[in-house]
């Protein structure tokens, strides 16, 4: 291929959720999308429920390691394969936040295990469907093991995810380069006065994201917070949990788009994601640019984008949580690290990171 003459033809295969379901990294997706085509990139985005040509395409590009269900069917009639690896870890919140059962069932079977019973199960109610049948006789760890020894690079958030890959998976041969998440920078952005000096946590209602202690925490300290997001499709039970205990200060929002929710957070003083794991913590990035101090936890990858520019809790301890978001509530907001993020977190960053790893896997024919 005559890399300096052809447009180079990318395909992005994402989960079946991607719209329905939004997370960090439907915004990942779409914007790592929209700023490779200004590098003159062509980028189609595909889900992986639907019947994709993958051969007629230069590099195949898949989101989401934990979601093999979705990717080994692609994956393995794709020429180049390219993973943007997002490699969360969901056992603590199976621990600490599970009914009994699966508390019980984590500890006695692995976390891989249950992940692999939990794709079983929502395909048996018709929740999701299993794309790559494979994925049943392979079963969750090795099918990600296989994506990962097998792709031809992969691209974490942070060089901890990368430290995580390697120490669960081994060694690969696949190129390996740290592409940082982002942001999308508007100057143009005015604060929602409806929210000025609140506390809001942003993303979708799951007990990945805590939200129900964040609810206890705040309420004893008697100010506004406002939950904005949707609940995750299979958190119905928790979000109604969360509505139960909220006090009279504590209101929910459904999902605004984005410009809307950059409008609250720069009216707001603190924005808390007390998750129990994040590999970056997307909207904490928005958040801290837009103008609020940032709670959150040292759980998964944050601490390497997020480093002493943040005020952490523990999330199991609802004294911590409050701790922190009153400490975060009472301290002026520093630019320091809003003008880092201008200017190694954008969307730009992320996109040219891309492409050089993708001149380099074409590059080897």
């Amino acid at each position: 291929m005559n890399l300096t003459k052809n447009k180079i033809r990318i395909l992005f295969i994402a989960r079946a959720t991607l719209y329905s379901s939004p997370g960090g990294d439907t915004i990942q997706v779409l914007k790592t999308a929209e700023y490779l085509e200004k590098f003159d990139l062509e980028v189609t985005i595909n889900l992986s429920s639907k019947d994709i040509n993958v051969a007629d395409y230069d590099i195949v590009h898949f989101f989401n390691i934990i979601r093999p269900a979705d990717i080994l069917v692609h994956f393995k009639k794709a020429k180049k394969k390219v993973i943007s690896t997002i490699f969360v870890d969901y056992s603590e919140t199976e621990k600490n936040a599970s009914n009994f059962l699966r508390k019980n069932l984590i500890n006695l079977v692995g976390s891989y295990k249950v992940e692999y019973l939990k794709s079983i199960i929502k395909a048996i109610l018709g929740k999701e469907s299993i794309v790559s049948k494979e994925f049943i006789f392979r079963g969750q760890f090795n099918s990600m093991k296989f994506l990962y020894k097998n792709s031809d690079a992969l691209l974490p958030n942070s060089l901890s995810e990368l430290n995580r890959l390697k120490k669960v998976f081994g060694t690969t041969n696949a190129l390996c380069e740290k592409v940082v998440n982002a942001i999308d920078i508007n100057s143009n952005i005015i604060p929602n006065p409806e929210f000025i000096d609140a506390i809001i946590c942003v993303g979708r209602i799951e007990k990945l994201k805590n939200q129900l202690n964040v609810i206890k925490a705040v309420n004893q300290l008697n100010l506004p917070l406002y939950i904005i997001g949707n609940p995750a499709i299979n958190d119905v039970a928790y979000f109604e949990e969360c509505k139960k205990i909220a006090g009279d200060k504590v209101k929910f929002i459904r999902n605004l788009p984005q410009n809307e929710v950059f409008s609250i957070m720069k009216a707001a003083k603190v924005h808390v994601l007390a998750s129990w794991f994040e590999t970056t913590g997307l909207v904490s990035l928005e958040a801290a640019y837009y103008g609020c101090n940032i709670v959150i936890t040292d759980k998964g990858d944050q601490v390497e984008y997020f480093q002493n520019n943040a005020y952490y809790c523990k999330p199991n301890d609802i004294e911590s949580i409050k701790k922190a978001v009153l400490k975060a509530y009472c301290t002026p907001y520093d630019l320091k690290f809003h003008n880092y993020i201008k200017d190694n977190l954008t969307w730009e960053n992320t996109a040219l990171q891309t492409k050089e790893v993708y001149l380099e896997i074409l590059e080897k024919n």
